[in-house]
């Protein structure tokens, strides 16, 4: 296929991902302010710091307010990974590849689209909670059409394999949110705020009941497992490289375990890495360290997957 179409096809998926979890993003600080005990201080900064894009952000807004925040991450038009920025750009890669994608898909994007930039229109963020929710089950809904009205074929795949990097990607990003918040105070660890938070980062996640489905009791470690190492929670970053390896071998026609570029060598060495690793290493190692090696790595594979199929190639 013409690798403009597998491109815009790739960055149509991704798109739609991170604007759902820009959505999570949020909606963790709001759960954890709703939950925490009265006259903690909520801190906005570590969201923005999570992004890469602090000094832009101090740049143009200054104080990390919650107004100040959620305008970046949500409606700020001129951020290229706002809410608004993100679907903006979808609906594009949409429209120049919608003799491919399936009508229902362009409608469900452009539905999706409109949604937000009615909001933004009408100023209406009085209710904030219930669109965050909304961005989230759009972006589901979107997903569920492309998956039963798309041929699974090559097409498929390359959106598969965009929508999985952003959300192994993203989920690195939510636990990160975790260790920049961090608590008050050192001596507030294993206390009920530290549980309330811990709470909170599943439930952004999608992950509190399926997380209580296999753990009793709430722990950073294990919570830190189930979202990095879990291999059939859909967000986990594990089932994620394992979805997308699989994605990207179909893509090639190579068999699973071998590899002839350097995207396939690049994402399965990742993947591999976290086939073998326990979290009592992941958490000797530092959890957040290990978060950041992650986010390069999968910033490489990004790199990888563009050069092996999306650049131009210049004649010799």
């Amino acid at each position: 296929m013409l690798s403009r179409v597998a491109d815009s096809i790739y960055w149509l998926n991704r798109y739609i991902e991170r604007a759902e979890n820009i959505a999570r993003f949020v909606d963790v600080n709001l759960n954890l302010l709703l939950d925490s005990p009265p006259g903690i201080q909520q801190q906005w900064e570590p969201l923005i710091r999570t992004t890469g894009d602090l000094p832009l952000f101090k740049e143009r807004y200054g104080e990390p307010t919650i107004d100040n925040v959620i305008q970046f991450l949500t409606f700020d038009k001129e951020y290229p990974n706002s809410i608004l920025s993100c679907l903006t750009a979808a609906r594009e890669n949409a429209r120049s590849v919608r003799e491919i994608i399936s009508s229902e898909m362009w409608e469900q994007v452009n539905t999706f689209y409109h949604q937000v930039k009615d909001v933004v229109s009408t100023q209406h963020f009085s209710n904030l909670p219930d669109f965050f929710a909304q961005v989230k089950l759009s972006s589901h809904l979107f997903a569920g059409v492309m998956d039963a009205t798309m041929s699974h074929n090559e097409a498929w795949h390359f959106g598969q394999l965009g929508r999985l990097i952003e959300r192994a990607d993203k989920t690195t990003r939510i636990l990160d949110v975790k260790y920049f918040i961090l608590l008050p105070s050192v001596q507030d660890v294993g206390t009920a705020l530290d549980e309330l938070q811990w709470i909170a980062l599943l439930k952004s996640a999608s992950a509190y009941e399926m997380y209580r489905k296999c753990q009793h009791r709430i722990s950073p470690q294990t919570v830190a497992a189930f979202l990095i190492l879990d291999r059939e929670f859909p967000r986990s970053i594990q089932f994620c490289l394992l979805q997308a390896e699989a994605s990207l071998h179909q893509i090639t026609g190579t068999t699973a375990g071998l590899w002839t570029n350097p995207a396939e060598r690049t994402l399965g060495k990742l993947r591999s890495e976290l086939d073998f690793i326990t979290i009592e290493e992941i958490i000797q190692s530092g959890l957040h360290e290990f978060l950041d090696q992650i986010q390069s790595q999968l910033n490489l594979v990004g790199n990888k997957i563009f050069e092996t199929f999306f650049a131009l190639q210049t004649a010799s």
